[in-house]
C-alpha cells in the first residue's frame, strides 16, 4: 500500500486538482485507490459525486464529515485490498498538524503556483515538513509540483528560480489548462479524457508518476505488479462520500 498526502496551507494552491487527478490516474490503471477528503471545503467530494456510474472506481472517503452514527474510527478505515491512498488535507495547516498529517506518508506533495505570495507558502511548509514533521531530504519523499504554469512568463521565469534553490525536486510541472476546469466539473480526471484532448495534460504527470513509484516493484506507466491480473469489475467499491456507507455514488 503506497500513501500519498497532498499539501499545501495556502488555499488554491491547486491541492485538490493534483488529488483528484492522481487518484484517477491510477484508477485507470487498474489501481484499488482510496481517495481521502479531509479538506472541510469538500471540493473533493463534490467532485466524487458528479462522478456516474460508468466511471472508473475509487473508493472515496470524507475525513471531514461526522455522520453521528459510526465513530470516525469505523468510518475512515481503508479496505485492505487497497493499493494506493491519495490525501487532499485541508488548507491552512499548523506546523504540527502538518506534522501529523504527513505521518507515515509515503509521498508527500506539495503544489505551488507560479506568485510570491505562494512562493512564501511554499518556502514555509518544506521548512516546516524537514524542521517539524522530521522528514529527512534523503528519503526522496516531498516533491514540489508547479502548477497552472504559462511558460515564457516572467512570474514562471521567477518560480523556476526559488524552485532551483530549493533542496527536494520539483517532480513535475503542469501548465495552466482548460482541461482540469472541465474534468472538474464532469466528475472526471483528464485520464479519464478523451487522449488526442489532453495529451499535453497527460504526459506532464508521467515524471511525477515515476517519482512516486521509484523504488517500487510496480510499473508506473501501467498495473502494478499488486494490480496485476486483476479485474476492474471486482475492485474496491465507490461509496458515498457523505456517509462513509457502501452505496455506490454517483453525481
Amino acid at each position: 500500500m503506497l500513501k500519498i498526502v497532498v499539501v499545501n496551507p495556502k488555499g488554491g494552491s491547486g491541492k485538490t486538482t493534483v488529488a483528484i487527478n492522481l487518484a484517477s490516474y491510477y484508477a485507470v490503471h487498474h489501481e484499488r485507490v482510496v481517495l481521502m477528503d479531509q479538506d472541510p471545503q469538500g471540493s473533493t467530494t463534490r467532485w466524487f459525486r458528479k462522478r456516474g456510474p460508468g466511471a472508473f472506481p475509487i473508493h472515496g472517503m470524507a475525513a471531514w464529515e461526522d455522520d453521528g452514527r459510526t465513530t470516525r474510527t469505523f468510518r475512515l478505515r481503508i479496505p485492505p485490498a487497497a493499493s494506493r491512498i491519495v490525501i487532499d488535507t485541508p488548507a491552512a495547516l499548523e506546523a504540527l498538524k502538518l506534522a501529523d498529517a504527513v505521518r507515515d506518508a509515503d509521498k508527500i506533495i506539495v503544489p505551488v503556483l507560479p506568485s510570491d505570495i505562494d512562493v512564501h507558502t511554499c518556502t514555509r511548509v518544506i521548512a516546516d515538513l524537514l524542521l517539524v514533521a522530521k522528514i529527512r531530504r534523503a528519503e526522496n519523499r516531498i516533491g514540489v509540483v508547479a502548477n497552472r504554469v504559462r511558460r515564457n512568463t516572467l512570474v514562471y521565469q521567477s518560480l523556476q528560480r526559488f524552485l532551483a534553490t530549493l533542496s527536494v525536486p520539483v517532480v513535475a510541472t503542469l501548465r495552466d489548462s482548460q482541461n482540469y476546469v472541465r474534468s472538474a466539473e464532469l466528475g472526471v480526471g483528464i485520464h479519464e479524457m478523451k487522449p488526442h484532448l489532453v495529451a499535453e495534460d497527460t504526459r506532464q504527470w508521467q515524471p511525477l508518476v515515476e517519482w512516486i513509484e521509484s523504488g517500487r516493484s510496480g510499473s508506473a506507466a501501467g498495473p502494478s505488479a499488486a494490480a496485476a491480473g486483476f479485474d476492474p469489475q471486482a475492485t474496491l467499491p465507490e461509496v458515498s462520500f457523505a456517509s462513509g456507507s457502501q452505496d455506490s455514488a454517483r453525481g
